[in-house]
């Protein structure tokens, strides 16, 4: 085995959806959306922890669907709970090493160029945007910082207020 360097930071950033009626979601479905959303953090993770030095940062990408649903969405939901979840316990675990394990639960981000966004979109934040991809990997920086090491077991959520913003239809 050939060792190079250390490893200081972990992002881990897989997801999957399966947005469809609960009645009618398999097992299979679910299974692919846990294993690939939640399993893959405790697995990074756990690897990533062994050959990290003091310092270390690991920083998983969950989603407001954890605080926050609509029909359909149980095992995305559910997966971006359990991260959520495993964020604080690893920070617990993990403290001891040195390593910090942080969360951030993007909300509306707009990733698709070619997909128009209206004026009525953006005004459902408080920041009176959608998020931008530019958004989350400011604060992937933020949480990677060597000097960042007192934010520890945190979930972060970054959707312009959204989540925040009781809407009411009319």
């Amino acid at each position: 085995m050939i060792k190079i360097g250390k490893l200081d930071i972990l992002i881990n950033n897989a997801g999957i959806s399966a947005f469809k009626p609960f009645l009618s979601l398999s097992t299979d479905e679910w299974d692919q959306v846990i294993n690939t959303n939640l399993r893959s953090v405790f697995i990074s993770s756990r690897e990533a922890a062994k050959v990290m030095n003091n310092g270390g940062r690991i920083i998983n990408m969950a989603s407001t669907r954890a605080i926050m649903s609509e029909p359909n969405s149980e095992a995305y939901a559910a997966s971006k709970g359990g991260i959520v979840s495993i964020t604080h316990s690893l920070a617990a675990s993990l403290q001891p090493n040195g390593i910090t394990v942080n969360c951030i639960s993007p909300g509306w981000i707009h990733v698709d160029q070619n997909e128009e966004l209206k004026e009525t979109d953006h005004l459902q934040h408080w920041s009176n945007r959608v998020g931008k991809p530019e958004d989350i990997a400011k604060a992937c920086i933020y949480l990677a910082d060597p000097e960042n090491n007192f934010i520890n077991g945190q979930n972060i959520i970054i959707d312009g207020g959204m989540t925040r913003k009781m809407i009411y239809e009319e």
